[in-house]
């Protein structure tokens, strides 16, 4: 069955279903239905209602929805900064995933951002541990940049279940 797909800037109305669609593919006992689960590497949520409704509200910023019949099924956060467009809380409905929404969800983002910043470097932070997902980015053109950082720590909404998490940056140019 094949998905028609729309792409649609959110606006703080999509904060609490974007919160929930974001925690379904990150984390918990959801997450594992699809294969971008961080549910074996940390406990807790990926973010909360409050965040979401503070980066909308960051400058030079945007969560672009994807929608399969107006259901959301895939977002993803971009933020216009100084080493390029940083892509982050990339999400699809962990039951559609492999379906192609994901490359099509990155494409239009990537599309939104040159359309609203005239920009051509995309930069992001996956967990370095996560090859079968740093692989899906360098299908869609990203490449490592040899730069890794300390995987944040945030009690309050995470717990590691492993040691040592680092994050790898990966970046696009066109």
């Amino acid at each position: 069955m094949t998905l028609k797909l729309s792409f649609c800037k959110a606006n703080t109305l999509d904060a609490e279903p974007l919160t929930k669609l974001i925690n379904s593919a990150y984390r918990g006992e959801s997450s594992r239905k699809g294969w971008t689960t961080e549910a074996d590497l940390l406990d807790g949520s990926r973010t909360d209602i409050e965040e979401i409704l503070s980066l909308m509200a960051t400058d030079n910023s945007m969560f672009i929805l994807c929608k399969a019949d107006s259901e959301l099924q895939g977002s993803v956060y971009l933020q216009n900064t100084d080493e390029g467009v940083h892509i982050g809380m990339f999400a699809v409905n962990p039951l559609l995933q492999g379906r192609g929404i994901g490359k099509a969800l990155l494409q239009a983002a990537e599309e939104a951002a040159q359309q609203t910043w005239s920009v051509n470097r995309f930069v992001m932070e996956v967990i370095s541990c996560r090859q079968e997902l740093i692989a899906f980015y360098e299908r869609q053109g990203y490449r490592r940049t040899g730069i890794n950082r300390v995987f944040p720590v945030n009690p309050s909404r995470w717990t590691p279940k492993v040691s040592d998490l680092q994050l790898t940056l990966l970046e696009k140019v066109l």
